[in-house]
């Protein structure tokens, strides 16, 4: 009864993950119409370097790095983006490549559906209340946002290469405290997703502190990401702030890099790559800190 129940839950959550999927699609195919009216049909042409970079990080992104912090470091390192962009562009072209990822890995990796149900409405709740926020933010105030963000993540890595993070247990779900402590720690995850800090590095964390299953965490993190990237995305789409060409080049790119990753590689030695992604993560978190301190110094000059 409890495989049948189980089976019947998972069914649910891929055919609503469907409807956000078609309602989010719906909202950027108009988003897309009206640049192409405004600034014509090139205005929207990806460029060779938005598809290598969307390739590369989100084939990572499946074999569980996370596609947040690489993504937002090239766009700085290779001034892809404005940085008051960066949030609703990494948003709203990750949406797609992570439904696929949620879609495949729900169906080979065994998860509790209680526990993954109730984070990934936590994620949901906390990114909704989040891009209200961040899609007001002013520059200045995104690019302090960011680059602390991102010291964050690379911290997080860090502790990954180091072998120092959770080692996590044999559980397959969680209850009482502990699935108090995923929901709230999920909820903060989902709403820091809408700043630019990616959710797969520190929900990973959290479900091996829990005690359980690393692997499990792939369906959380994924449907997690899957559910609240539509919702934090349509409102970066509605009020513009997000880069439509590059948006648009990572999504593209993303789709046969995911089914590559999937099933086709499946796993690589990654520590060593974890720990390139540390050095330029840091980097790229310096320059905006630089570019924060940049405008408030010229703010300075103009009053």
């Amino acid at each position: 009864m409890q495989a049948v129940s189980d089976s019947a839950a998972k069914t649910g959550l891929l055919a609503a993950l469907g409807v956000v999927t078609l309602i989010f699609v719906v909202i950027a195919v108009r988003a897309v119409r009206a640049r192409v009216v405004e600034a014509g049909a090139d205005s929207i042409k990806p460029t060779l370097p938005t598809l290598a970079v969307g390739f590369v990080t989100n084939f990572f992104d499946t074999l569980g790095i996370g596609s947040f912090a690489p993504l937002t470091s090239a766009f700085k390192l290779f001034g892809l983006v404005r940085d008051e962009h960066i949030p609703g562009t990494l948003n709203v072209g990750g949406v797609l490549p992570v439904v696929l990822q949620t879609f495949i890995f729900t169906q080979i990796v065994p998860v509790e559906m209680t526990t993954l149900l109730a984070m990934i409405a936590a994620a949901v709740a906390g990114a909704w209340l989040g891009a209200g926020v961040v899609a007001r933010m002013p520059r200045r105030q995104i690019q302090l946002g960011l680059g602390l963000c991102l010291m964050g993540a690379a911290f997080l890595m860090a502790l990954s290469v180091a072998g120092l993070a959770p080692g996590g247990g044999d559980a397959l779900g969680v209850s009482g405290v502990k699935l108090a402590i995923a929901v709230g720690g999920n909820f903060v995850l989902g709403a820091l997703m809408t700043l630019g800090i990616g959710l797969y590095a520190p929900c990973m964390i959290l479900v091996s502190f829990l005690g359980m299953n690393v692997i499990s965490a792939f369906p959380i993190m994924m449907g997690s990401c899957a559910f609240l990237m539509p919702v934090a995305s349509a409102k970066f789409v509605r009020t513009r702030a997000f880069d439509v060409r590059v948006a648009l080049g990572v999504t593209i790119a993303s789709i046969p890099a995911v089914l590559i990753a999937a099933y086709i590689v499946k796993s690589l030695p990654l520590n060593l790559l974890r720990g390139v992604v540390v050095v330029v993560v840091l980097y790229a978190s310096v320059m905006l800190l630089r570019s924060a301190r940049a405008e408030r110094l010229t703010a300075t000059v103009a009053h």
